[in-house]
């Protein structure tokens, strides 16, 4: 079906792209769908009896923002992840050490003194997360009491 490694990444891109945003509509209909749901504000002169019968309506009401929160976020994480491997699909596909040859211009005859084989540029790799700088604590410290403080000395009684 798929004759090139190129094509399968960029369904497996698209589909994943998809799912995600798939999956923030699903939410923020559902999220909309809760928002737009009567509530009731429940008020008595007993505070222990208010509170027993509201406390079921604010776990359920906890557990759905929890889940909202929850698919949102998958949702917007497939979609970046989708985006991003639709985005890298041109780098993938020609690589870095080679470039597309131009059907217009040949390349030019070489001399035997310019055919020496030529090692192929390593090509330059950004670092994918920032360097971590550690500095480690000073050592012998001394600690002293602030300047504008007398020092506290025993006071010797005579006896």
């Amino acid at each position: 079906m798929f004759k090139q490694l190129r094509d399968k990444v960029a369904l497996s891109g698209i589909t994943i792209l998809a799912i995600g945003v798939a999956l923030l509509i699903f939410t923020f209909a559902s999220a909309y769908g809760f928002l737009t749901q009567s509530l009731s504000i429940i008020g008595s002169g007993d505070l222990t009896r208010t509170i027993g019968e509201a406390l079921p309506s604010i776990i359920a009401t906890g557990i759905r923002i929890a889940y909202l929160g929850i698919m949102g976020w998958m949702g917007s994480l497939l979609t970046i992840r989708g985006i991003t491997i639709i985005a890298h699909l041109q780098e993938t596909s020609i690589p870095a050490t080679q470039k597309p040859k131009s059907k217009q211009q040949p390349e030019p005859q070489k001399t035997e003194t310019e055919k020496q084989p030529v090692e192929p540029a390593k090509p330059v790799l950004k670092p994918s997360e920032p360097q971590l700088l550690v500095i480690p604590p000073r050592e012998n410290l001394e600690i002293t009491s602030p300047p504008n403080q007398p020092e506290k000395k025993e006071s010797q009684t005579v006896s």
